[in-house]
């Protein structure tokens, strides 16, 4: 999910058909869609996580049976769940908002006792105890006004004067529309959405559209996904859509790209979802196959101003390129890999990110990805503090989960250091392979494991690199001063974190130095200690030392100076006078100067005096006769020194 500027619908009608529970689940295959989304402006408050009464049941298959008006701001309808019991138990719990009605809860037609605790739960007392590894199902009708959470949950609006419902459920408000099991543990193995709705309208879901049909009322939408997916990611919208289609590839093979957009809307979308193809490409080409093949890929215009990526139908406030990439890459990582906790929100978003940077350099080039690093890392760095590892007291506060600058921007960058650090060929196979791990394919995934995979894939300990970058808060402020010695440079290194959680950030930082004639040398300094010093060995006279000028790592406020105040500390002696109008002497102390060198900013000779002890017994020289700063080179006895002389 994408962070915009929510513009924020009200709910409307979702009326949920009575379904009839069965005593086993329907066969189906384990193929299916995840979903992705858009965090944004905060409505109310979420008041828990993790619900761990929801723990003793294994979800299998959800049918959501709606009867939906998009002009109508309510909800009814039944869901039928099968589940299989983890360990013995007695009663089921589903997460459900207080607010909502429930006229029954049926199973295999025997009307069951039931109870809304005022504690956002549905609890459902069984007839008979279930034993551990047993299949069964429950069927709950319900009713109400949902109340709109987190960063959204279900809203009903208008455009162009035509209504529209809409749900957004990350991270916490899929509870308000449907009695689920809202957790990052337990992914539905198979789905099925049936929407009914007032003629002129479109239900949109996740996964296949099975069929299409005229009913009495309207119409009727059955949509089945068969993949995995958690309950954030499943959600509806209704509302006269217009759909067409782009295709990635031909043939039997292609991959349908459906998109439902505002009639008002139509002409500009199509022109703007056209760019979906070569990203598709790009990234199947990258990072392995769509993950949802079998299914589809598409866009559903929504009533935010950002996205979300639910799975195989992004909801689209917008349809520029960064938004749909950053939707289109969630399908790979976010849904098939979700994140398994909201303290790492990053490995959906700070990855989405990622890719989305990736993609301007794909389509862009080395300039414009340059740019796009230069953004996030201002973005990163923009607090002083703050980890992109979400801390466990910060799980309720959605804009701390949802923080572009940590989980978004930092992620990425963090990502593009790792790039940096493991080579490129290593971090594609880390990211193929975190994708098809088998115990996180299309499941959920922590940040220990990925830096499981990306030990062992790259064969290096990322331990350091992971406190210092996932973990800990803030940023690095690097600082040098530089000097010429004999044949390079000598380098004086400081490091400030900007925050006390890290002593230091162990950093490869990059360096470049340019010499006196637009020479260039690029070298990485393996940064290890707070205050350290490096020589470097040159084949020119350096006139610019950079850190980190192409924005490769994450820092802020770096500073680089040319130290002169010791260049001639050994060696003592001085130029005088300096600035000089014409002449000037080197004073020195039991120092032999055996040859001076007098260059220009360009590193071209001026003046080259040989074999001073003989021939310039008093040390006395002729400034060069043009105005400037220039460069005195002196091979003494002790060694090559280099001073800043001044001409006026």
């Amino acid at each position: 999910m994408n962070k915009f500027k929510m513009v924020i619908l009200v709910v409307s009608v979702l009326a949920f058909a009575k379904a009839e529970s069965q005593q086993t689940p329907p066969t189906y295959s384990q193929e299916g869609v995840d979903a992705c989304l858009l965090k944004s402006t905060l409505l109310h408050p979420s008041t828990r996580t993790i619900n761990q009464s929801t723990a003793n049941y294994d979800l299998k298959y959800v049918r959501l049976e709606l009867d939906t008006d998009p002009d109508i701001a309510r909800i009814s309808g039944t869901t039928t769940s099968h589940f299989e019991a983890v360990g013995d138990i007695d009663e089921v719990i589903f997460d459900l908002a207080s607010n909502m009605i429930v006229s029954q809860v049926t199973q295999r037609g025997m009307f069951l006792n039931f109870v809304n605790n005022g504690n956002d739960e549905l609890v459902i007392d069984l007839p008979a105890i279930q034993t551990n590894g047993v299949l069964d199902s429950l069927s709950v009708t319900y009713s109400g006004n949902p109340i709109a959470s987190g960063l959204g949950s279900f809203e009903q609006t208008t455009h162009n004067n035509a209504g529209i419902i809409w749900t957004l459920s990350e991270p916490y408000g899929a509870k308000a529309w449907w009695p689920c099991k809202q957790d990052l543990t337990d992914k539905i193995d198979h789905t099925e959405v049936i929407i009914h709705t007032p003629a002129g309208n479109t239900g949109v879901s996740n996964g296949l559209l099975i069929s299409e049909t005229t009913t009495a009322t309207g119409k009727r939408f059955r949509w089945q996904h068969n993949y995995p997916i958690p309950a954030y990611l499943i959600a509806i919208a209704v509302t006269n859509y217009v759909k067409y289609t782009d295709l990635v590839g031909s043939g039997a093979t292609a991959l349908p790209i459906d998109n439902y957009v505002y009639p008002e809307d139509l002409a500009t979308a199509q022109a703007s979802t056209a760019v979906t193809v070569p990203i598709m490409n790009f990234f199947e080409n990258t990072f392995g196959p769509y993950p949802y093949r079998s299914e589809k890929y598409g866009h559903a215009q929504f009533g935010w101003g950002g996205g979300m990526e639910h799975t195989t139908i992004s909801f689209m406030g917008g349809f520029s390129r960064s938004l749909i990439a950053h939707e289109l890459a969630h399908q790979w990582y976010g849904n098939k890999v979700t994140c398994g906790s909201w303290q790492d929100i990053w490995l959906n978003e700070g990855f989405a990110t990622y890719l989305t940077g990736m993609t301007v350099e794909h389509l862009d080039g080395a300039s414009s990805f340059k740019s796009w690093r230069n953004n996030a890392n201002n973005r990163a760095t923009t607090p002083v503090d703050g980890s992109v590892y979400v801390p466990a007291v910060d799980t309720l506060n959605v804009g701390r989960v949802f923080n572009g600058n940590l989980s978004y921007n930092k992620g990425a960058m963090v990502l593009h250091m790792l790039r940096k650090k493991v080579g490129d060929t290593h971090f594609k196979q880390t990211l193929q392979n975190y994708l098809n791990d088998p115990q996180l394919a299309f499941n959920y995934a922590k940040t220990p494991q990925f830096q499981a995979i990306a030990e062992s894939t790259c064969s290096q300990n990322l331990t350091e690199f992971f406190d210092d970058w996932i973990y800990g808060e803030g940023y690095p402020q690097h600082n040098l001063e530089w000097n010429q010695v004999p044949n390079g440079i000598h380098i004086v290194y400081r490091q400030l974190p900007s925050h006390s959680s890290v002593s230091l950030f162990e950093v490869n930082l990059p360096i470049k130095i340019t010499g006196t004639n637009g020479q260039e040398q690029w070298i990485n300094l393996e940064i290890g200690q707070l205050n350290e010093t490096f020589n470097v060995s040159l084949p020119f006279v350096a006139a610019t030392v950079e850190i980190d000028p192409d924005i490769e790592t994450i820092s802020k406020n770096n500073a680089t100076a040319l130290d002169l105040s010791d260049a001639f500390a050994e060696a003592e002696f001085i130029l005088f006078p300096n600035p000089t109008a014409s002449n000037f002497k080197v004073i020195t102390q039991d120092t032999d100067v055996i040859h001076l060198i007098i260059y220009d900013l360009y590193g071209r000779v001026v003046l080259n005096y040989k074999d001073l002890n003989a021939n310039y017994p008093n040390m006395n020289f002729t400034a060069p006769n043009t105005s400037g700063i220039y460069l005195i080179q002196l091979s003494t006895n002790k060694g090559v020194q280099t001073q800043k002389l001044v001409v006026l």
